[in-house]
């Protein structure tokens, strides 16, 4: 019987319309040889997902930006209609037509939303929000932590529906980059920041990933996560499923939420339910939560 799988799905597209300044793929462009392959392989993928037996949960995590691509959109579409699909989510910097949402099983579909302050007014990625909840929309809201953001960060927050959650990435490549009153300030917007402003000493702990979560590229290479760069096989080969199994991180660390989410003792799953691939906690956190699971964490490693 096949195992219930999370997957995270990076085809080989590498091209934004944003030009983030920490971003390798800002305003990179793609040839029109490369978005053939790239549809190619993303509709292979669909269709072995469509004869897959078991429950498959999908999280598009593009190295640029996907949806503005009208084939991912009708992937997303076709996929939300899928029995065996419980969830289609995908990361996006919300710039794609919205008219498509009304051809998806919105039960199914979710966005995990990036705002970017440097890239577009605050009031026009606003807007897109409004649109989405009007649609029924399942969705979260996320941007980067850095102190020249915070205004914008607490201006979003305020706006937005409070149902919607507003998640901060941590800026963690100046070690030390926020002091005690910032983490402060940006706790009281996202009580699990905490959580995500830590670099995750994994080696040797138990991870979902290899056996019930796994990241796969578009030629099927199946990798642990996005972090261990070692293939466990390839989804089209026909004893794929042989290689899921139990597995310790080989990894030092873990930074990313779509990585340490999926780490056993940290127990997110319960913080997060059916909305791990999206980042939507199940119901009301707190931070106390977010500091204890720190501590507890750190009490394993003694």
């Amino acid at each position: 019987m096949a195992l219930d799988l999370s997957i995270l799905y990076r085809g080989p597209l590498a091209s934004c319309n944003y030009a983030c300044s920490y971003c390798p793929f800002a305003k990179r462009k793609d040839s029109r040889a490369a978005l053939a392959r790239d549809r190619a392989q993303l509709e292979r993928f669909v269709e072995w997902v469509a004869e897959r037996g078991g429950s498959v949960s999908i999280l598009f995590t593009p190295w640029g930006e996907a949806l503005i691509r009208r084939y991912y959109r009708a992937a997303m579409a076709r996929l939300s209609h899928m029995p065996n699909v419980k969830r289609v989510a995908a990361q996006t910097n919300l710039t794609f037509p919205l008219d498509w949402i009304s051809a998806c099983d919105r039960g199914r579909l979710a966005l995990w939303c990036t705002y970017h302050p440097s890239e577009t007014a605050r009031e026009t990625f606003l807007a897109r929000c409004r649109s989405l909840d009007e649609r029924g929309t399942r969705y979260s809201v996320g941007i980067v932590g850095l102190k020249e953001h915070f205004a914008e960060i607490e201006a979003v927050r305020r706006a937005l529906d409070p149902k919607v959650y507003l998640w901060i990435n941590a800026y963690k490549r100046q070690p030390g980059y926020y002091a005690p009153a910032d983490i402060d300030r940006l706790a009281a917007i996202d009580p699990l920041f905490e959580l995500n402003n830590q670099v995750w000493q994994s080696r040797g702990r138990s991870c979902r990933a290899g056996h019930t979560a796994i990241t796969v590229d578009g030629d099927g290479t199946a990798r642990r996560c996005h972090f261990i760069k070692d293939p466990i096989g390839n989804i089209y080969a026909p004893d794929f499923d042989r290689r899921l199994r139990p597995r310790p991180c080989s990894g030092d660390v873990c930074r990313c939420h779509i990585g340490y989410v999926h780490m056993q003792d940290l127990d997110l799953y319960s913080v997060f339910g059916n909305g791990v691939l999206e980042r939507i906690p199940a119901g009301l956190i707190e931070r106390d939560e977010a500091r204890m699971r720190v501590a507890a964490f750190e009490a394993g490693r003694a």
